[in-house]
């Protein structure tokens, strides 16, 4: 953190970054909201105090943001502030022996996706919630502008907020970032597999931009029963969540000799088809459809997800020392919001065999690598900015993004137990709200658990719990199928 205080500005204001002027324009103004549970109750006093101590000291969280008005119009910045920790904790009074705490919690954090944050001071906060739940004695729940950091960001700043709990001076091990598959190395035929692999990188990147730009004309998804309709990203959303094991994850990723993200890719994909097909069965054929006997789905749907890309030269979660010396080295990888999109389409429909849907998540993620559609979308919308300003880049981005059916994010998060400021955490649940999608999933890795967060519209999606059965009982099929092989 004395990283971070070496980055404070010398003048009291600076103008936002082109990627913050993105998520504060009109329509598409995007809030992060992270829920943390906790193995113990929380001590307000002893969450003040760290944060006073850490996150307060970042140069983002202790400016707030102001409108320049002048002849040439209005221009968002950054004005430093003094900052009192008071305004930023939030703490209801809560009865710990209150019916039904779990959907107490559930609708307490899904109603701050209707409440704006304070533009009077630092765009972040956190709620305390000291009722038990059945994963959690405990909840803090941040609220932190879009603008302030992308998810790699926050990831890393959450991380300089914890310690090991086996060992309360050492900070969480960062995950390696892995690759699968094989390589080849010397001779005559690396050359051409080196020369072919360039031809196909720059013929991949031209379909999928001729593709984008279509979406962005266009390319709409199929009107199915997880796609929103225009406006959704004004509504309220409601956000749930289901924890799985890692460890089942692992065995299905090296079964397959694949990614962590191929496979959980491959499970969303399942998931949400065994979900479909139940939607669009009638009554008598509900039961079947749960079983996976009756395909009600309808052919050739078009259903894709806008996935967001770490576009850094260093991939993977960096640590927040390693951001900031980015960020006073070279600011256009630092801290911020360095993100690409990619269009990644699912196969929707049952499959005799359920690996089936593995195998076809990992093709086609293994074509968007050989691509560079995400560094494309970036720069092209830094492009935008700079040339017609953020909200005709901000119009163009929510074209895009509204014209697919759902946002899929994944996380790698601290390789052991972690406690938050002596709080030991059970597990970790982000998501986001304010884009147009009627359904949003992250998947945030956390020891020996995955946790997967669902961010639903309840008037497209009603029951994101059977949504979350159903990614469940995915992985459960698809494991139950490697054991086999």
């Amino acid at each position: 953190m004395d990283m971070a205080d070496s980055m404070e500005s010398t003048g009291s204001q600076e103008p936002l970054s082109p990627a913050a002027r993105l998520f504060h324009a009109p329509r598409f103004n995007c809030t992060i909201l992270t829920a943390i549970g906790c193995k113990t109750s929380i001590n307000p006093g002893v969450i003040k105090m760290g944060l006073e101590q850490t996150l307060m000291k970042h140069p983002r969280f202790s400016k707030k943001l102001v409108i320049d008005d002048n002849k040439c119009g209005s221009k968002l910045k950054w004005e430093s502030t003094a900052v009192n920790v008071e305004d930023h904790i939030i703490e209801p009074d809560l009865d710990p022996y209150m019916d039904s705490p779990d959907q107490f919690v559930e609708d307490y954090i899904s109603n701050l996706s209707s409440i704006p944050l304070d533009l009077s001071k630092p765009l972040w906060e956190m709620h305390i919630l000291n009722v038990k739940t059945l994963d959690a004695e405990a909840i803090a729940v941040f609220r932190i502008h879009h603008s302030l950091g992308d998810g790699a960001s926050l990831i890393s700043l959450l991380l300089a907020c914890t310690r090991q709990t086996s060992d309360p001076d050492a900070l969480p091990s960062i995950p390696a970032q892995q690759w699968a598959g094989s390589h080849f190395s010397g001779g005559v035929w690396w050359l051409f597999f080196a020369i072919w692999t360039v031809l196909r990188l720059i013929w991949n990147t031209l379909v999928d931009l001729v593709l984008f730009l279509a979406t962005m004309l266009y390319l709409e998804d199929t009107k199915t029963p997880l796609k929103g309709a225009y406006g959704v990203e004004l509504k309220p959303k409601r956000f749930v969540h289901r924890t799985v094991s890692l460890d089942d994850i692992k065995l299905v990723k090296n079964a397959m000799n694949m990614t962590i993200n191929d496979a959980i890719m491959g499970v969303t994909q399942a998931g949400l088809s065994r979900y479909l097909n139940r939607k669009y069965g009638d009554q008598s054929e509900i039961e079947d459809a749960e079983n996976g006997k009756q395909n009600n789905i309808p052919k050739s749907i078009r259903l894709r997800a806008s996935v967001l890309v770490n576009v850094r030269p260093t991939p993977g979660i960096q640590t927040l020392a390693d951001l900031m010396a980015n960020e006073s080295n070279n600011p256009r990888w630092g801290w911020g919001n360095r993100i690409g999109y990619i269009i990644l389409p699912f196969a929707i429909g049952l499959q005799d065999d359920p690996l089936e849907h593995i195998r076809k998540a990992k093709a086609m993620i293994d074509r968007k690598k050989l691509s560079l559609e995400a560094t494309f979308s970036f720069h092209g919308a830094m492009l935008v900015i700079k040339l017609f300003g953020a909200k005709a880049s901000a119009a163009m981005a929510r074209r895009v993004v509204s014209n697919t059916t759902l946002a899929f994010s994944n996380v790698a998060g601290p390789v052991e137990e972690i406690s938050f400021y002596g709080h030991p955490v059970a597990y970790i649940a982000p998501s986001v709200y304010g884009s147009p999608h009627a359904l949003t999933i992250h998947f945030q890795s956390y020891g020996s658990k995955m946790t997967i967060v669902v961010a639903v519209d309840p008037d497209v999606i009603p029951d994101p719990h059977e949504l979350c059965d159903d990614l469940e009982k995915s992985l459960e099929i698809i494991k139950d199928g490697v054991l086999m092989i």
